[in-house]
């Protein structure tokens, strides 16, 4: 969805000729890889010191994100999920730091865009296939079979159908709660521009960290249903783990 107006992205060389879209995400993840690299710089100057600061800085907010999600996916994975968290890590941080975006004149989030979504939802259907092929080999295959052999040739096609209509549910799930949540936003702005589009400010932010969690508890179903299946006794963590150093 195309909108009207002015956005940061067109003041930075470069980014000024990407789509709307892109050159807003880009900027996001710029300012992201900023203040990462600014939280990291902070804790190499603590060292040692695991004492929290008694004020709220950046270290402490960049924690709180990291801390967070290490809790959510360890929650529903368990430690297997550890390996799984440069994957599910970043997609917290991009698609939830893209939602809130939204909510900030100048920014047009790149998740109220389809192509953007889609991008995600290919991302994790390709990455779990991946660590199923890896984990379990060949035997990843009895994923598309169901319990009974002879069941094979009914549940191979339904199987196979459900899998390619994840990638199409989580993309259109995410892109349509996020581009309506952002236009009504829009839309109160424009009509009452002080003080009434606050509680639907506040709505928008409780929308953007459902639809995040949404998306990535979804993606973590789909990676543990590839990874931990009855062959994870066979296999276990560590073949997890070397998948994901191969990765």
């Amino acid at each position: 969805m195309e909108h009207g107006g002015i956005f940061y992205y067109q003041f930075i060389p470069g980014l000024n000729k990407l789509p709307m879209q892109v050159g807003n995400a880009a900027l996001v993840s710029i300012i992201l890889l900023i203040l990462f690299f600014l939280g990291y710089r902070s804790l190499k100057k603590k060292g040692d010191d695991i004492i929290p600061d008694e004020k709220f800085t950046l270290l402490n907010f960049m924690e709180l994100i990291v801390e967070m999600s290490i809790k959510l996916i360890e929650d529903n994975m368990g430690e297997v999920g550890k390996s799984l968290l440069y994957i599910l890590g970043s997609l917290i941080v991009f698609i939830l730091f893209n939602n809130l975006s939204g909510l900030v004149p100048g920014f047009a989030p790149a998740t109220s865009n389809l192509n953007t979504t889609l991008a995600l939802a290919l991302t994790v259907f390709f990455m779990y296939q991946f660590y199923g092929f890896k984990v379990h080999g060949a035997k990843y295959l009895k994923h598309f079979m169901g319990p009974f052999l002879w069941l094979a040739p009914l549940m191979f096609p339904i199987e196979l159908i459900g899998h390619f209509a994840r990638p199409m549910s989580l993309s259109l799930r995410l892109f349509g709660n996020m581009m309506g949540d952002h236009l009504v936003v829009g839309i109160f702005f424009l009509l009452a521009p002080l003080l009434v589009p606050l509680p639907i400010m506040f709505l928008g932010i409780f929308v953007s960290v459902v639809q995040t969690l949404v998306f990535v508890l979804l993606s973590m179903a789909y990676f543990s249903g590839a990874i931990e299946h009855e062959h994870e006794e066979e296999h276990g963590t560590p073949a997890l783990e070397e998948a994901t150093e191969a990765a």
